[in-house]
């Protein structure tokens, strides 16, 4: 996503504005095969963390995307720990267009954290019955693109000029981005999740 704080789109690596979906990820170390890697719920006892990650990673817990605004610290998380410790948190919503990948953040890049996020994210998409998995992510988030792609999702649509529209909801949104690039258009992304095969790209250990 870029989701504009990121989105998910995110993943740099942000299900998804350094965003969407798309999403930064901090340096760190990188940890070995010895540490346990889980996934869960958020709780009510987060809230505090959620906010404090979303905040350190994109400046505020507002993200826009599709010409909507949102309060990301609000909505459903998974958050993703190595012995205890917070090292990723995904945000989403549910409706009739399926889930969306709100925003999607890791603090070590190469961890498997983002992938155990995304696989989860597709458990519960396809436990409340939705069709599909999806995020905006934004045209610079190159990272995001290839991360989501290699893990099964694809293009679906792009929304030419649509974060230039963002810039009147959320005018921190920089004029450019990643790699230097100007940032102007939404790409959304999705998984298909009335295909057998979708989600089998999104394999354990998968960085």
């Amino acid at each position: 996503m870029r989701p504009l704080s990121d989105r998910a789109g995110a993943w740099r690596q942000s299900c998804g504005r350094r965003e969407a979906a798309g999403v930064p990820e901090r340096s760190g170390t990188v940890p070995t095969m010895a540490d346990t890697l889980t996934v869960r719920a958020a709780a009510a006892a987060d809230r505090m963390a959620v906010t404090r990650l979303l905040t350190d990673s994109w400046g505020s817990t507002t993200v826009v995307a599709h010409g909507v605004a949102l309060d990301a610290s609000a909505l459903p998380a998974l958050m993703a720990e190595r012995d205890g410790a917070v090292c990723g948190l995904l945000t989403y919503q549910v409706t009739e267009r399926g889930l969306e990948v709100v925003s999607l953040d890791a603090t070590v890049r190469w961890s498997g954290a983002g992938t155990a996020l995304l696989a989860e994210a597709v458990r519960r998409a396809r436990e409340a019955g939705a069709p599909r998995l999806w995020l905006v992510t934004s045209n610079d988030n190159l990272d995001a693109l290839r991360f989501y792609q290699r893990r099964g999702l694809r293009i679906a649509g792009v929304s030419a000029g649509a974060v230039d529209a963002a810039r009147e909801l959320k005018p921190s949104i920089p004029l450019r981005g990643h790699h230097g690039i100007e940032l102007h258009d939404e790409i959304v992304m999705e998984l298909d999740l009335t295909a057998p095969e979708a989600g089998s790209s999104l394999r354990a250990g998968q960085v």
